[in-house]
């Protein structure tokens, strides 16, 4: 299905979909990981589907599509569940690299320092080794996740407040907990935050005080 379906040259000037492909795959080495391999061979499925002439040929939204069909491929060959959910995430997501100097840090943080971060690493590092050949991005991103890694290393990687320090603070639970703990994680990814003290605070200022204490139920009037 990936042989003969063009490509535009500007982004690819190896060929077809299917040249692109036996490249990428390549690129991964004499003997990859299997999630990587795998990838390698699906991360472009979603490309004959979508093909359409625009001010160029476009794949709109094949990495997405590409991921559920990858997964039927997979669980039709009776891949491990493991395997499967891997290979799924490299592929849906093998576009982000495309964005990534653009995101916000925190963003950028929690995919560089995902469990799978080596693999989108080396996916995206084939993928460019299979096209145009430009790695720039990719160093860029190596050095940027080695740098988090440090933080990490030195600041921890516990999350700075959870649901019980916000109900130990007089927060109510609810909806809203999960709105506040993202905002925090996202400060304290973004090196806005440096401890519990600083995080309520934070909180009480951008989310506003904990609200009083609840007024007493009253009795239900007796029926006369």
């Amino acid at each position: 299905a990936l042989e003969g379906v063009e490509q535009p040259p500007q982004f690819h000037p190896e060929g077809d979909c299917w040249v692109h492909t036996r490249l990428v795959l390549e690129a991964t080495g004499e003997a990859p990981p299997p999630e990587l391999a795998w990838a390698a061979l699906l991360h472009d499925i979603g490309k004959p589907p979508t093909f359409r002439r625009a001010e160029r040929i476009r794949f709109d939204g094949h990495a997405r599509l590409g991921a559920a069909m990858a997964e039927r491929v997979l669980v039709r060959l009776g891949a491990p569940r493991a395997l499967r959910e891997t290979v799924v995430e490299l592929v849906r997501d093998h576009l982000r690299f495309i964005e990534i100097r653009r995101m916000r840090e925190a963003r950028r943080k929690r995919f560089l320092l995902r469990p799978t971060a080596a693999l989108h690493l080396a996916l995206h590092r084939a993928d460019c080794l299979g096209s145009h050949r430009r790695l720039d991005t990719w160093r860029w991103c190596v050095e940027q996740r080695a740098r988090y890694e440090r933080e990490r290393e030195e600041r921890g990687s516990a999350p700075l407040l959870t649901g019980r320090d916000l109900i130990a603070a007089g927060y109510r639970p609810g909806p809203a907990f999960g709105q506040i703990l993202r905002a925090v994680e996202d400060a304290q990814l973004e090196g806005a935050l440096a401890d519990r003290t600083e995080a309520l605070a934070w909180v009480r200022e951008r989310f506003g005080p904990p609200p009083g204490p609840r007024p007493p139920e009253r009795d239900a009037p007796r029926a006369r």
